[in-house]
């Protein structure tokens, strides 16, 4: 399933290549001059960088839904843990903030960013033409992949044989939208979480569900006698959602985003919550 996307870390390499070519550039002309000439190309590399503002001062806020492993997950402890958990962590750090989450509805989270009241959502999110309407995305930083889990013995072998069957999805979620369009809406039932989907599932009371890869394959191991179907429902980009035209910050998160991806952060991170098959 774990797949960052090349032809996003190709971009970013570029770009990144491109800002060392003018920093050294600036660095050698910084050398050979004063310092005052040096403190000059600070200032304007400063002013190229446009102020941003969060909602909560010193904070970025994260709406999130926090039913979604190995993204986003509530600890025993309460607090949260996951790759988009720790990607945020360290942009927020990048950004010279601290991060604070808010967990919630997965639909909910979405809305939180478009009404101001987080700064980004990271929930797995994808990037589609009708979200694109109502809020503005950074680069994508991973590839998600839906998937189908069945009961062991299913007649569903394929999305071929989806037609007529009852179909779980996540409330909010492209799962939902794809399987309603595909199938309308009286086939398909919208779940508040994977979790409770997967209950469903385990008891009978649908014939499967269309969700992401990663949390399917958490869901798949906690309940014995479920299986993923060896075939792709659809293939989608991640990326943080922020409110529409806050380009201040959008640029902010982008540039954080592009440096973890370039020196490996983002990598590490996928690694360490999705093993290498």
């Amino acid at each position: 399933m774990k797949k960052i996307l090349a032809m996003v870390l190709a971009g970013c390499m570029t770009l990144a290549l491109a800002a060392c070519s003018g920093g050294s550039a600036t660095g050698q002309s910084a050398a050979g001059g004063s310092a005052q000439s040096a403190a000059s190309a600070s200032e304007v590399q400063v002013a190229k960088t446009p102020a941003f503002t969060t909602v909560n001062a010193g904070k970025l806020t994260m709406s999130t839904n926090a039913a979604f492993p190995p993204y986003e997950m509530t600890k025993d402890d309460g607090s949260f843990e996951g790759i988009d958990v720790e990607i945020a962590t360290a942009i927020a750090a990048e950004l010279g903030l601290e991060l604070q989450i808010d967990d919630m509805d997965f639909d909910a989270a979405l809305l939180a960013v478009q009404q101001g009241k987080s700064d980004i959502v990271m929930a797995g999110v994808t990037v589609n033409e009708e979200r694109m309407q109502v809020m503005d995305f950074s680069d994508s930083y991973s590839t998600g992949v839906q998937v189908i889990i069945v009961p062991e013995g299913s007649d569903i072998a394929s999305v071929d044989d989806l037609a007529g069957h009852t179909i779980g999805t996540q409330r909010g979620t492209t799962g939902n939208i794809y399987c309603t369009d595909e199938f309308g809406e009286e086939n398909v039932v919208a779940y508040d979480n994977g979790l409770t989907a997967t209950q469903a599932l385990v008891n009978g009371q649908i014939d499967c569900i269309v969700i992401d890869s990663a949390p399917a394959a958490e869901f798949v191991k906690a309940n014995p006698g479920l299986t993923i179907l060896d075939t792709e429902y659809a293939t989608e980009d991640y990326a943080i959602g922020l409110a529409k035209d806050n380009t201040a910050l959008k640029d902010a998160v982008n540039t954080a985003l592009q440096k973890l991806i370039a020196d490996g952060t983002v990598q590490s991170i996928v690694d360490k919550y999705i093993k290498a098959e």
